[in-house]
């Protein structure tokens, strides 16, 4: 039985932030062949094409973690109709220098919560744009544009029963979706 390495990565910085809560809760629908693991971004400096040739201790953790991983998930807010800057960051740093990305081939799934009512999905779609010029394969369906509402979580952090369903069938597509790439 193959062991699979997800690495996690949340757009948003913010401590109490949804969208870590999320991401913390949704490792729980997991089944035990996957560790989900979070990879930092908070510490990464500006993209710079002057450091390509010498990225930031930071940059080169982030890609080492990334380039293990078998597959990656985003959990992200919406800024300003589109991907939080950090995020964006994040994305440009692991594509540099040319011809040295770790997202290419790489599979993924895209979650977001927002209080707001379409969810997240004018993020996601932007993130869609971003991720399919960088050669990463995104689960298209079931996509998941989540409202953060009463019972959204329980008490304990965890995917509250009114949510739980929906979550577990993204979950299990989503488990689908890395293990048919893992196959590949």
């Amino acid at each position: 039985m193959h062991h699979y390495q997800i690495a996690i990565i949340v757009g948003s910085l913010r401590k109490d932030s949804f969208n870590r809560k999320l991401a913390s809760a949704i490792v729980k629908l997991a089944p035990s062949d996957f560790s989900l693991t979070m990879v930092q971004i908070g510490d990464l400096p500006l993209y710079n094409q002057d450091d390509d040739e010498n990225p930031a201790e930071p940059v080169r953790r982030m890609k080492q973690e990334i380039q293990a991983a078998d597959g990656i998930l985003i959990v992200t807010p919406e800024y300003n109709r589109s991907i939080p800057g950090v995020l964006k960051n994040a994305l440009d740093q692991g594509s540099r220098p040319p011809g040295q990305s770790v997202w290419a081939g790489k599979p993924a799934g895209i979650l977001g919560i927002s209080p707001g009512a379409a969810g997240t999905a004018m993020a996601q779609q932007h993130l869609r744009n971003v991720l399919s010029f960088l050669d990463v394969s995104v689960l298209r369906q079931p996509e998941a544009y989540l409202q953060v509402r009463e019972g959204m979580f329980d008490d304990a952090g965890n995917i509250g029963e009114a949510s739980r369903k929906f979550l577990q069938n993204w979950m299990d597509h989503y488990i689908a979706w890395i293990e048919k790439h893992g196959e590949q």
